[in-house]
């Protein structure tokens, strides 16, 4: 039982941790979303100060901005070579940030998936505590069975209380990191353009 509450306590910091950096995540790509289809070149995507942007955003856009600076060994390339490598940069930055907020999902997820097994298990345990408690005893009365039963129900509502927020939480963030993920790749699309564009 104490494996379980230290699951769940651990759980919950994961949870609170995920819930102000997946909030803030998606304020900052709403923003810049609104921003990239607002501006008309580079400069007014970017703003006076990149280093100003928050990190997700950040990150991304300075992936083009270094990649546009690249003089590529000279080779001449079109536009659309220019810009698709420009774009690339950027996806390769996503891909990182997306690595970055996808980390400790695991851990909710095989724990949604474990606690309400450990949960039977302790189930199990208490049902024959209070199987033993009847032999020992010779006497089916409530006061022998019921501390087993206690046990095996408490260890039930453990497990399920360590499982069931951490499976909602754990689908509410692959949500969120869907959403933020298809956010940032309009954003590429149109940052691309812009940054090709500026020469």
């Amino acid at each position: 039982m104490l494996l379980l509450l230290a699951a769940s306590i651990w759980s919950w910091a994961v949870i609170v941790e995920k819930l102000i950096d997946l909030g803030a995540v998606g304020r900052v790509a709403r923003g810049y979303e609104q921003r990239a289809a607002e501006a008309r070149t580079a400069a007014e995507l970017i703003g006076p100060n990149i280093a100003a942007a928050a990190p997700p955003v950040r990150a991304i856009l300075s992936a083009g901005l270094d990649e546009r600076a690249d003089p590529h060994d000279g080779i001449p390339e079109t536009t659309n070579e220019r810009r698709d490598r420009i774009e690339r940069a950027m996806r390769l930055a996503l891909n990182g940030e997306l690595r970055r907020l996808e980390n400790r999902l695991p851990f909710l997820a095989s724990l949604g998936s474990a606690a309400p097994f450990i949960g039977l298990f302790g189930t199990v345990w208490g049902i024959m505590h209070s199987f033993a408690a009847i032999a020992a005893a010779n006497n089916t009365s409530l006061a022998v069975v019921a501390p087993g039963i206690a046990e095996s129900l408490f260890a039930t509502a453990m497990g399920l209380a360590a499982a069931i927020p951490a499976v909602i939480a754990y689908n509410k963030f692959i949500v969120d990191i869907g959403r933020f993920a298809g956010r940032m790749q309009g954003l590429i699309g149109r940052s691309g353009a812009l940054l090709c564009r500026a020469g």
